[in-house]
């Protein structure tokens, strides 16, 4: 049994003692990895531990590749979440100090510290590194910092100037995600599960006229204002009667909280109820009558309360109004439904026909959402204005709709009503949020066509793993719009202009990669953040401006200034930047956005690996589950190293992988047994090679091509596979053969094999790697150790089909005698030696690898070759051909092309005795089919294919 704390200690004891991750610049070339730094309100769990775990793979192998590797590490104290944990500690709510206790086993005495804010930033920021420190992760720590230090907010306030002074920040009212309660922005960081407020700014308000009143109904769609036919109101709601600045407004009591935050002047006056309304008829904007129907349908908490009905061209109005036609109510039975848009493939009126080609029954049926999402979506591509809408005549509806929401605005009968798309979402505090227009706020200008295209034009240069997340990011871009970057609450760098606002927490965590090249010169002392003036940033990160400048500004000499600038212009672009996907929408898309708006194009990012979160046992992890584990509990419990193997070999990037205790005992006796074989094999001398030996060495070439171009791609479920245990098979194959000629030289080929094997395991599990590798003999560490190089060289064409050709007759001989139960007394192998049928067998082979297995054109292109012409006479031959082919990899159908001097019968005759005979406890004899002694009382030598003998067994 392996002690994995005693032996994870020793080497990572080693790695610090000998700083193997702290880096500078050198005359390697470099990679600058970095990886989205944690917020410390919670330790980390197993969870966490994959987004960590993949970049620190990822630095690993490009250290053995021979790069000057730099991966380092900050904390995210800015924002609000801490906030929002103290006060619910400080009055006590159970749920919370419960977690803290039973789940993250945080000690009574320093629970009692967390009313203040930032005591539960600082005990998690250790209780996080901790962690990531016993996970092996190969960290430089001399470049750590919070985002709260003095050195890095004059990082922000300069960050935040070039944004302003680029025009990239504007003063204006928009909407954003707002928290009630702690009257503050909101965004991901700041919500219960994450979750990044969606707000939809195509939401309309128009105004109806009921008597003395306006009667608001909300809309995505402005221009069916031509095809009213009613409006809907709930009979079983009690609306209210506002007074909304110097209007009087009828809405539902929902509505009136909500537009409360619109900058407008809200007070009740009374209460009206729906079945009141009903029956009353509206005033549109050109004077029409509008009939007020009820509608059960209407959900109070939608908009205002109270709807629009287009029936010609909204499949839900169109089926209302059927099953009030179909209850004979008095006013329905008046109305038909108005078109207004024209659509190809769709009649006259398309919410009918469609609600009939789905079959829907009534107004409460689901297929009412599929509906509504088809023709919406068709009508807006495709659809046409027709003559009904007046000046708007013959407009596509996808330019029409802003032609028209304009006019109305001018004619003061339409408004923005901005709606949160992703309701609900609740703030940390509790609260849930609304939509708050803000007024006077200070914006990213997110929304600016000229920074998508930028944001757009680094995208479509950039890697991305994987490919298929790349439409994700595009989608984000269009529909990015203004965002909120100060507030008045929380930790973080005030706003450089208006000291009454603070840098919001997204909006600071953007390019702070760059500071990692800056930040080991401030903790060192060599400079004071009070040196760090914007000149001295603009000629560091820009290139602006002069050095005497930043010097005399900052009080450094102009050698430390030029230091520092070479540091960031040799590490800097980031070459790899990791995330989970749920950082897709907000801060991946905004790290992007503000490289390309502050840094010249040879300094924007170079890729961006994202990947899934992570189950346990199916599960999602939650506090509510109680299927958290925290990190360093598993760490302690199961070792880092089976962790790490555990969260990487359940799933490729993209998948949510699914963490479960049973991989993690099977990985540890996975990696204790190979520890054992590596404390066992001897650097010996390697005698000539036999037949075993050569393919087992292609096989292992063939390993390590396979598990670079894995985790080229990021795709390290595979390449771990590969080397734990797809090779597995290889090698006890090789055993077999080597036991069956009870060989005494093989421990220096498989001290050759399990050397790359170990190397390769390196980056994945780099504790236990450490001991295998010392263990093999070495003096230096792995880690320190090259990455094997695949050799096209050392890849034996030959040795590799024949060894297929010996492994695939042997399992031939015992698939047939576990057929016929049969006690073989004599085994005969029968070899195709016919010129033609080889010749046809290499014809075929030939036309297969170029991709065609069509029996067909297999045959036109036989007979057209005079080589091969007669084969017309063989169809049955050339069908079973084609099935023995089908069966085998690209890379052996290539190898057999390439090698054509391969003798069957003197192979198998030399290595099948000792096998066969251990196999099956007979001699085997082998003859080809031309053979003068040949044995053959059945006639069995005539079915012989190449690479398929023919068998007898008596």
């Amino acid at each position: 049994m392996i002690n994995w704390n005693e032996l994870e200690t020793k080497w990572r004891n080693k790695w610090i003692e000998s700083k193997d991750f702290e880096t500078n610049p050198n005359e390697k070339p470099k990679k600058f990895i970095t990886v989205a730094y944690p917020y410390p309100n919670s330790p980390q769990h197993i969870g966490h531990g994959r987004t960590y775990t993949l970049a620190d793979v990822h630095a690993r192998y490009y250290r053995m590749q021979g790069y000057n590797v730099l991966f380092p590490m900050g904390f995210h104290y800015t924002g609000t979440p801490v906030l929002g944990m103290a006060k619910r500690i400080e009055a006590g709510e159970k749920e919370i100090l419960d977690g803290l206790r039973n789940i993250y086993h945080v000690p009574e005495e320093d629970i009692k510290t967390f009313v203040e804010p930032i005591k539960i930033a600082d005990y998690f920021h250790e209780e996080i590194k901790s962690g990531m420190i016993e996970m092996g992760y190969s960290i430089d720590w001399r470049r750590e910092f919070t985002t709260i230090v003095p050195g890095y907010q004059k990082f922000i306030e300069w960050q935040i100037t070039t944004l302003k002074e680029n025009g990239r920040i504007i003063q204006g009212s928009h909407p954003v995600g707002w928290c009630p309660k702690d009257q503050n922005p909101v965004s991901q960081h700041d919500t219960m599960g994450d979750v990044e407020p969606k707000i939809d700014e195509k939401n309309f308000l128009i105004k109806f006229k009921l008597g003395e009143f306006i009667f608001p109904v909300t809309t995505l769609r402005p221009e069916t204002i031509f095809g009213i036919t009613n409006l809907w109101v709930n009979p079983n709601v009690t609306y209210k009667k506002v007074s909304v600045d110097d209007e009087k407004w009828i809405i539902s009591e929902e509505c009136a909280h909500k537009i409360e935050f619109f900058e407008k002047q809200v007070s009740v006056i009374g209460d009206i109820s729906g079945s009141e309304i009903i029956g009353q008829n509206a005033i549109n904007h050109d004077g029409r009558k509008i009939p007020i129907l009820p509608a059960e349908f209407v959900e109070p908490s939608m908009g205002t309360g109270l709807v629009m009905s287009v029936p010609a061209h909204a499949p839900k109005d169109y089926q209302a109004l059927m099953d009030l036609k179909a209850a004979n109510h008095e006013l329905a039975t008046k109305i038909e439904p108005i078109p207004i848009i024209v659509t190809e493939g769709y009649d006259v009126y398309p919410a009918k026909q469609i609600c009939e080609k789905l079959g829907v029954s009534d107004q409460s049926d689901e297929k009412l959402e599929e509906a509504t999402k088809e023709l919406y979506l068709k009508e807006f591509t495709d659809g046409k204005l027709n003559e009904k809408c007046g000046q708007f005549n013959n407009e596509k509806v996808q330019f029409g709709r802003d032609k028209i929401r304009a006019w109305l605005q001018e004619n003061k009968t339409l408004e923005k009503f901005p709606v949160l798309e992703n309701s609900p979402v609740h703030c940390r505090c509790g609260a849930e949020c609304v939509v708050k227009v803000l007024n006077n706020q200070w914006f990213l200008n997110y929304g600016d066509e000229s920074w998508k295209a930028l944001a757009r034009n680094c995208f479509d240069e950039m890697n991305i793993l994987p490919s298929n997340i790349r439409t994700e990011f595009k989608e984000v871009i269009d529909w990015l719009h203004e965002r909120a970057c100060a507030r008045q609450q929380g930790l973080g760098t005030k706003l450089p202009w208006d000291k009454d606002w603070i840098v919001e927490s997204l909006s600071d965590s953007v390019i702070y990669m760059a500071y990692y090249t800056i930040s080991r010169f401030v903790n060192d002392g060599t400079v004071q953040p009070e040196n760090l003036t914007p000149e001295f940033f603009d000629y560091i990160l820009l290139d602006k401006g002069d050095l005497s400048l930043a010097a005399s500004t900052s009080k450094l000499s102009e050698d430390i200034i030029e230091t520092m600038k070479k540091e960031f212009q040799y590490f800097y672009p980031v070459d790899s930047r990791h995330s989970g996907r749920d950082l897709v929408q907000n801060h991946l898309s905004f790290f992007v956005l503000n490289h390309v708006a502050i840094f010249e194009k040879k300094f924007w990012p170079q890729e961006i690996v994202v990947n899934g979160s992570v189950m346990m046992d199916g599960a999602k992890m939650s506090k509510s589950m109680g299927n958290i584990i925290p990190l360093r509990t598993a760490i302690r419990d199961h070792g880092a190293d089976p962790i790490r193997l555990a969260i990487i070999s359940s799933a490729e990037l993209l998948q949510d992988a699914d963490f479960n205790m049973e991989s993690v005992y099977g990985i540890q006796n996975k990696l204790a047994s190979l520890l054992d074989e590596c404390s066992r094999l001897k650097n010996e001398p390697i005698s000539e090679l036999q037949a075993e030996d050569r393919w087992i060495l292609s096989k292992l070439q063939s390993m390590i091509g396979t598990v670079t171009e894995s985790l080229e791609k990021m795709r390290l479920r595979e390449g771990l596979h590969e080397i734990l245990f797809s090779f597995e098979s290889d090698l006890s194959w090789y055993n077999k053969r080597t036991e069956a000629k009870e060989r005494k030289d093989v421990s220096g080929i498989l001290y050759k094999i399990n050397s790359a094997r170990v190397a390769m395991l390196s980056p994945f599990a780099p504790h236990i790697a450490e001991e295998m590798w010392e263990k093999l003999g070495n003096d230096n560490q792995v880690s320190k150790s090259a990455w094997p190089v695949y050799s096209k060289d050392e890849m034996d064409a030959t040795s590799i089909q024949s060894e297929n050709l010996l492994k695939s007759t042997i399992d031939d001989i015992a698939n047939i005698l576990k057929v016929t139960k049969i006690t073989p007394k004599k085994i005969v192998l029968y070899v195709n030696s016919d010129d033609l049928k080889s010749k046809v067998y290499r014809k075929v082979l030939s036309i297969m690898v170029g991709g065609q297995n069509n029996m067909g054109v297999v045959m036109k292109e036989l007979i057209a070759d005079p080589e091969t012409t007669e084969a017309k006479k063989m169809p049955d031959y050339i069908q079973k051909v084609i099935k023995d082919l089908h069966s085998e990899s690209e890379e052996i159908k290539n190898m057999k092309l390439e090698s054509d001097d391969f003798n069957e019968k003197e192979f198998l005759k030399s290595e099948l005795s000792s096998i066969g005979k251990k196999e099956f406890g007979v001699e085997i004899e082998v003859y080809s089919e031309s053979d003068g002694d040949i044995y053959d009382p059945k006639g069995k030598a005539r079915h012989a294919r190449p690479f398929k003998p023919a068998i007898l067994i008596e």
